[in-house]
C-alpha cells in the first residue's frame, strides 16, 4: 500500500535526494575516469586491470603496464612544418685589387716589378695577347737567347718580325702576384718601358679607371662548381683554347712559307718557328690535360 505524502514535501525531498545522488555517481565516475589504470597478466594469461597498484600480486607489479586515463592523454601533437631549405648561396664575389694607375696621353701606365727586384713602368693593353718587355729588361733580368728559344711571329706592315718568347718568374702589379708569365721581347715605341698584356691580365676581370686613377684586378677563379669546371666559366675556357688553336693555324701557315721558299737565309728562321710551334703544341696539350681533370665538356674545346 502506498502511503500518499503532500505535494510538496514529497517533490522537495525528491529533488534533493535525486542532486545528491547525481553528485555522488560523478565522484564515482570521475574518479574512475581520471583515476591511474594498470594492467597486468597472470601467469595463466589472464589480463586483470585495477586503479591501485597495491591490489597486484608483488610479483607481477615490475610487469604492470600503466593506462593513460583521460585527464593523461597529451594534446595532439603539431604537425611540424618541414624546415624550409635554404636557398643556395652564390659563390662570393672574388676581392678585387686596387692598382694605381697614371694617365699618359691616351694609355694607362702602372708600375710593375719582374722577378721581385726589377721596377719599370708598363703601358696597360687588354688588347695584347701577350706582356711585351724590351731588350733591355731581358738583359736586367739575365735573359738568355739561344736556338731552343722559341720565337713569335709579329706582322708588320712590310715583313713578319719573329720576337723571342721567353718566360719571366715572377710579375707583381700592385699586390698582385703572377709566376711564369710569359712575355715576349722587343722594342716599343716611345718611352714606356714595356706592356702589360694578356699573358698576365687574363687571370683577371680588368676595371679601368681613369678619372680616379686606378684599376681593379678581380681575380677569375672562383669556387669550382658544374658549371665552372677548375673554377672557371665557358668563356674562360672557349678563349684559351681559341688563342692556342689561332696562333699554332698561323704558325703553321708561316712555316709553310718559310718552306717554300727554300732559301738558306731562311732556314734559321724555319726553325725558330717550328721550335715555336713545338713550344705551343705542349702549352696546348697541357690546357688540354687541366681541361680534362676539371671536366670541361668537349664543344668548349674546340
Amino acid at each position: 500500500m502506498l502511503e500518499a505524502r503532500p505535494e510538496g514535501e514529497g517533490s522537495e525531498g525528491g529533488s534533493m535526494r535525486y542532486a545528491f545522488l547525481l553528485i555522488i555517481l560523478l565522484v564515482v565516475v570521475g574518479s574512475h575516469v581520471y583515476a591511474e589504470m594498470y594492467k597486468w597478466v597472470d601467469e595463466k594469461g589472464t589480463v586483470h586491470f585495477t586503479d591501485d597498484l597495491s591490489k597486484i600480486p608483488e610479483k607481477y607489479r615490475y610487469d604492470a603496464e600503466p593506462r593513460k586515463t583521460p585527464k593523461e592523454v597529451s594534446a595532439p601533437e603539431k604537425e611540424e612544418k618541414p624546415a624550409s631549405i635554404p636557398a643556395p648561396q652564390k659563390p662570393s664575389e672574388p676581392v678585387g685589387f686596387e692598382i694605381p694607375i697614371k694617365i699618359k696621353g691616351e694609355v694607362a701606365v702602372t708600375e710593375v716589378i719582374l722577378n721581385g727586384r726589377e721596377k719599370y713602368e708598363f703601358m696597360v693593353d687588354t688588347g695584347a695577347s701577350f706582356t711585351n718587355i724590351s731588350w733591355k729588361m731581358a738583359k736586367d733580368l739575365d735573359i738568355t737567347i739561344d736556338e731552343n728559344t722559341p720565337f713569335l711571329p709579329i706582322a708588320t706592315a712590310s715583313d713578319i718580325v719573329l720576337n723571342p718568347l721567353v718566360t719571366v718568374k715572377s710579375l707583381v702589379v700592385g699586390k698582385v702576384e703572377v709566376e711564369n708569365v710569359d712575355v715576349t721581347i722587343s722594342n716599343l715605341a716611345g718611352d714606356a718601358g714595356g706592356l702589360l698584356g694578356n699573358s698576365f691580365l687574363y687571370k683577371f676581370r680588368v676595371v679601368l679607371d681613369p678619372i680616379n686613377g686606378k684599376m681593379t684586378l678581380v681575380p677569375l677563379q672562383v669556387e669550382q662548381s658544374p658549371d665552372r669546371p677548375g673554377g672557371y666559366g665557358k668563356d674562360y675556357w672557349v678563349s684559351r683554347f681559341n688563342f692556342y688553336h689561332t696562333i699554332l693555324e698561323r704558325l703553321k701557315k708561316i712555316k709553310t712559307m718559310y718552306e717554300r721558299k727554300d732559301l738558306h737565309s731562311e732556314k734559321v728562321n724555319l726553325n725558330r718557328v717550328i721550335k715555336t710551334i713545338q713550344y705551343f703544341e705542349n702549352q696546348l696539350s697541357e690546357l688540354e690535360r687541366k681541361a680534362s681533370f676539371a671536366g670541361v665538356p668537349r664543344n668548349w674545346r674546340q
